[in-house]
């Protein structure tokens, strides 16, 4: 719907610019919400608002239902490995995965992800919450060793 002019005639006044910050963890792109605090290390507050919400299904299943808990706990733990400084919770990630100590682990973290929660978040109508986390974890843990897309 258009903005309605001023009884004047002259054009509506400009709708007031949507701000957005990059997330210092993974690089997401996202509107700035005012009120919002930071609650984890390493992520912006609207990343980890946006973490939130994605999960929230999970944490609401999670206490009744032992594989949406364990879904949880891997969201959790691929979330921690994308915004945290250095590889410490890579080895949790890979656990959860099956991974083991297969893949290297890079000495910092890559200065671009494949997947971010964002990604997550936008194929939700889509695509499984299930298949969702899995694919981000995969390729958080990919990200952290290295390998090529």
């Amino acid at each position: 719907m258009p903005a309605a002019r001023p009884a004047d005639g002259s054009p509506p006044p400009p709708h007031p610019p949507t701000l957005v910050s990059r997330c210092p963890g993974c690089g997401a792109v996202l509107a700035v919400a005012p009120g919002l605090e930071a609650r984890h290390p390493g992520a912006s507050p609207g990343c980890t608002r946006l973490f939130d919400v994605t999960v929230r299904g999970l944490r609401d299943e999670a206490p009744s239902d032992l594989r949406a808990a364990a879904l949880l706990d891997l969201a959790g733990v691929a979330y921690d490995a994308q915004h945290s400084p250095d590889g410490e919770p890579v080895q949790r990630l890979r656990a959860a995965l099956g991974e083991g100590a297969r893949r290297p682990v890079r000495d910092h973290p890559p200065t671009a992800w494949r997947t971010t929660v964002a990604d997550v978040a936008a194929d939700l109508d889509v695509v499984d919450l299930s298949t969702l986390v899995r694919s981000w974890a995969q390729a958080v843990s990919a990200d952290w060793a290295g390998d090529d897309a």
